[in-house]
């Protein structure tokens, strides 16, 4: 099945879902009070879908699974500030839980696609290079 839409891939739905709690449980004490915190880890969660949605825009394999390993980066940053927040006790172990199950999710749906992206921007350059020959300089007689 091919999605016809940012919003119908997993990866993004997951990152979409873990980008919304991250943004509640910063809302609320005493998480809300540490401002550089909260803005970390809300700019790394915000980061994922909108990487996954630019990436789907572009139409070309290569420059999507470009786009899959930014977000892959960001939704790893996110983690570690979930740990961090645990940590500091900004968390329950029920909240910190459910919100690392969910970027664990996020981060395998997204690894896949974007090895599955991977792969098909490589079967098209050998599509390419099969298409054209070995041969991809022009040669002059002696």
């Amino acid at each position: 099945m091919t999605a016809r839409d940012f919003r119908d891939l997993v990866c993004w739905q997951l990152s979409y879902e873990l980008k919304c709690e991250v943004f509640a449980f910063t809302a609320t004490e005493p998480a809300s009070r540490d401002f550089k915190y909260r803005d970390q880890i809300r700019d790394s969660s915000a980061a994922v879908p909108r990487d996954i949605s630019e990436g789907f825009g572009r139409f070309r394999p290569r420059e999507f699974a470009r786009f899959l390993e930014f977000a892959r980066a960001s939704l790893m940053e996110t983690q570690t500030s979930l740990i961090d927040g645990r940590d500091r006790g900004y968390l329950s172990q029920e909240l910190y839980s459910r919100l690392a199950n969910l970027a664990r999710a996020a981060l395998k749906a997204t690894t896949n696609l974007m090895l599955s992206k991977q792969r098909q921007a490589n079967e098209r350059s050998l599509s390419v290079f099969r298409r054209k020959g070995p041969y991809l300089f022009k040669t002059f007689p002696p």
